[in-house]
């Protein structure tokens, strides 16, 4: 691949008016020449940003779409072709051989325009007067790289930016009339973390027809760092694009398509109370209100001494609760001086039996660590316990670079039925590749338990001026960005991280329990703690009596509308999607 020197990219925050095309314009070919002289190599405007976004119908609509190529493009190609730069500019498009309108961003080079993406994945007011992108999701070639474009709600979807991150490409240009909470939002930022690609977002500020929108335009690395940002007002910001870095191996391992094939199907587009109960096989369970809690500990080397320390949060909980150690909670740590082959048991081995005894004692439900041993080879496993016995385990299927050595990679996922509801589980390292917590969603979970022993994806943030209705966050937050808090809501389920908390050996804790709907104020959720402890959140998993399901658990909003057709790269096992 050939190297790219690093460059200055520029994202434009704006407020348009609604339907002056022609002051809107004006107002942004000022802003993109004022970036363009600054040295911005790439430029980007917000979603609909020369027109405005709150359309009624299809009658308004009329009046302000536009062909590409056509005057508004054309315009912004003379600044491009006179500076050598490339502008990402957000457009109502209609398409004159069919007459439907799309919401489309086109980037334009110095030789004009290099390409258009339609918005594949509709918020709610696009069905009013334009209908869903046909182009798919295409990462574009350029003189700085390559470069991918989504819109707004596209960014939702794991899928999306999955999609062109294993295309290659270097920044995914994300333009957005964004809302309804605290921006940079977390899940721009866990798109270019989990991806190891930057992120460009232009985002809208201001009101329009009661929409508030949020701001927070910004530039975010490969590492989830926010390299700029701006809360409010109309501006830019400006830093450095390096391709180099998100040409690197994967920090986070190998993803596993052949355990992606449900991503090329839609398991909620009926009824889920109907598509789970078909044939009579594995119905949902009814659902229950459960106190699930996850610990933050810190396990040694000592198994005698975590297998204490187990049973003692064990005894300090409820009948019917659900408790989460963490990642190697009872084995322990693990690594080259203290390999598997020297700690490592079998699932009917003397540690778990002892869990099991003291889960009938206590009539509660724990999910913990171990070292597996079968025959030859090693497993970082996950035990799920109840007062019955074992339920059930999960072998990590995505073993990071740092364990390949230590642990072979299980080959199967997990889903148990449980009084909680439908528990999917997960290993540390796993919940770092989003296919994972999707595959599970698919197959109807209302909970994903995730035992980890990690440095947790998270970032702060110091406050916004936009003012948000209700009870939507504001304030300077600590923990802002919680990438499990993205994973739950993505997702439609209660996730629940136990995190180790040993700074020693490089786990930071910030375990929680994180609510179903990203969008719901105040949170439900834990409080993710610092330090050694306990965090608890009281799982709703329950429906009313009707025929269509009342909690977000199950009805799944998000995942309901996912379109798969556009992902078939993701279960794809070419070299390049490995």
């Amino acid at each position: 691949m050939t190297s790219i020197a690093p460059y200055e990219a520029a994202a434009i925050q704006f407020e348009p008016t609604l339907f002056d095309k022609s002051g809107n314009v004006e107002a942004l070919l000022a802003l993109v020449t004022e970036a363009a002289n600054h040295g911005a190599r790439l430029i980007t405007t917000p979603e609909m940003a020369t027109t405005g976004y709150c359309l009624y119908d299809y009658d308004e609509a009329a009046t302000v779409v536009e062909t590409v190529p056509g005057p508004t493009t054309d315009a912004f190609a003379a600044v491009t072709r006179a500076h050598g730069c490339y502008v990402v500019l957000g457009m109502p498009e209609i398409d004159t051989e069919t007459g439907l309108y799309y919401n489309s961003a086109v980037l334009i080079g110095p030789d004009g325009i290099v390409g258009t993406h339609r918005k594949t994945h509709s918020y709610i007011a696009e069905p009013k007067w334009a209908a869903p992108g046909n182009l798919g999701h295409q990462v574009y070639d350029t003189a700085i790289g390559r470069i991918a474009l989504l819109i707004c709600m596209d960014i939702h979807f794991v899928e999306t930016a999955r999609v062109v991150a294993l295309d290659g490409a270097d920044v995914i240009c994300h333009i957005s009339n964004w809302l309804a909470e605290r921006t940079p939002a977390p899940y721009w930022i866990s798109r270019a973390f989990e991806n190891t690609c930057f992120v460009i977002e232009s985002n809208r500020w201001g009101l329009e027809r009661t929409v508030q929108f949020s701001g927070g335009t910004c530039v975010i690395e490969p590492d989830g760092t926010i390299a700029a940002s701006l809360d409010s007002g109309d501006g830019i910001v400006y830093a450095t694009i390096d391709p180099k870095r998100t040409r690197t191996a994967d920090t986070a391992g190998r993803r596993r398509p052949e355990l992606y094939r449900e991503l090329q199907s839609n398991t909620f587009l009926w009824n889920p109370l109907d598509f789970f109960s078909l044939y009579g096989h594995r119905p949902l369970p009814a659902g229950a209100r459960t106190t699930v809690t996850v610990v933050q500990s810190a396990p040694t080397a000592s198994v005698d001494a975590n297998l204490r320390a187990i049973e003692e949060a064990m005894d300090a909980a409820r009948e019917g609760d659900v408790l989460v150690f963490p990642e190697l909670s009872i084995t322990g740590p693990v690594s080259t001086n203290r390999p598997p082959s020297s700690c490592a048991e079998e699932i009917d081995g003397p540690s778990i039996s002892r869990i099991v005894s003291a889960a009938a004692r206590t009539s509660t439900t724990v999910v913990v660590g171990i070292a597996e041993i079968e025959g030859a080879s090693f497993y970082n496993t996950a035990v799920v316990i109840g007062p019955e016995g074992v339920l059930g385990s999960y072998r990590q299927t995505h073993i990071a670079p740092s364990d390949a050595e230590l642990f072979s990679p299980g080959d199967r996922w997990t889903v148990l039925d449980l009084p909680v509801g439908r528990v999917g589980v997960l290993v540390g390292n796993d919940a770092l590749f989003p296919e994972a917590g999707r595959v599970l969603a698919l197959r109807g979970c209302d909970v994903i338990v995730c035992p980890s022993a990690m440095i947790a994806p998270v970032g702060s943030h110091d406050g916004t001026s936009v003012p948000h209705r209700g009870d939507i966050l504001t304030g300077a937050d600590p923990l802002h960005w919680h990438h499990m808090r993205v994973r739950a809501g993505e997702n439609n389920v209660w996730f629940a991280f136990a995190n180790a908390y040993d700074p020693e050996r490089g786990t930071d804790g910030h375990s929680g329990v994180f609510g179903p709907d990203t969008f719901a104020f105040p949170r439900s959720e834990s409080t993710p703690i610092d330090g050694l402890g306990v965090a608890t959140a009281v799982v709703d998993t329950t429906n009313l009596d009707s025929v269509y399901p009342t909690n977000v658990v199950r009805r799944k909003d998000l995942v309901s509308m996912r379109l798969p057709h556009h992902y078939t790269a993701l279960s794809s096992a070419s070299p390049a999607n490995v």
